[in-house]
């Protein structure tokens, strides 16, 4: 199965949910993003490990990392491998000098080590085709920033709730989306996004 190798462009908090994150992988080379929901506790352990921010004590994951490296374990790749009903599966491809091994994690705390370590991420093409969503070419000189909370956008007006989406058309949806994705609130495009994926399903 192919995949298709991400990278962390964004930290978003949620202009419509509060205390609600989403960490949004970027296809390398290509323009499909995919946002997933994570806790305030992983963001700020990502955000730490992006902004080269040293902690006074070690947090649970440089711990982790730093378990790893006295033992002489290599982290080679983060693999988020399967998307069952929302919740997105992770494993941490390791090696021991010896042999690989494959261990379960939940795919924000699989995050929070590849930024500190440096290895690629990684997830499969059937994945991203599901969840992904797909963004327009930026305009020459604009940049993505990666921080602990997006700039905060200026709210439209209609921002509707899960239960008003069920009511628009797929029309709407889309121009919803569009919409929402300018204002970089990627908790809101997931819950648009599904709702398109369930109406395509029926079909």
């Amino acid at each position: 199965m192919k995949k298709i190798e991400l990278e962390i462009v964004a930290l978003s908090s949620s202009v419509t949910q509060t205390h609600s994150y989403a960490v949004v992988l970027g296809e390398i080379n290509g323009l499909r993003r995919l946002p997933i929901v994570i806790g305030a506790f992983e963001a700020q352990a990502i955000v730490v490990a992006l902004e080269r921010i040293k902690p006074s004590r070690p947090l649970t994951h440089d711990l982790f990392y730093n378990f790893m490296l006295s033992f002489n374990i290599e982290l080679q790749e983060v693999l988020i491998y399967k998307l069952e009903e929302g919740i997105f599966f992770a494993q941490l491809i390791c090696s021991n000098g010896k042999e690989i091994i494959e261990i379960d994690s939940r795919t924000s705390d699989a995050l929070a080590l590849a930024v500190r370590i440096g290895c690629p991420i990684f997830t499969y093409e059937n994945i991203l085709e599901a969840a992904g969503l797909f963004m327009d070419q930026p305009s020459a000189g604009s940049t993505e920033e990666t921080s602990d909370t997006a700039e905060e956008p200026q709210e439209s007006n209609t921002q509707p709730s899960s239960h008003n989406l069920k009511t628009m058309t797929i029309d709407e949806l889309n121009e919803l989306l569009h919409q929402v994705l300018e204002n970089e609130d990627y908790i809101q495009a997931i819950a648009i996004r599904d709702e398109i994926k369930n109406r395509e399903g029926k079909k």
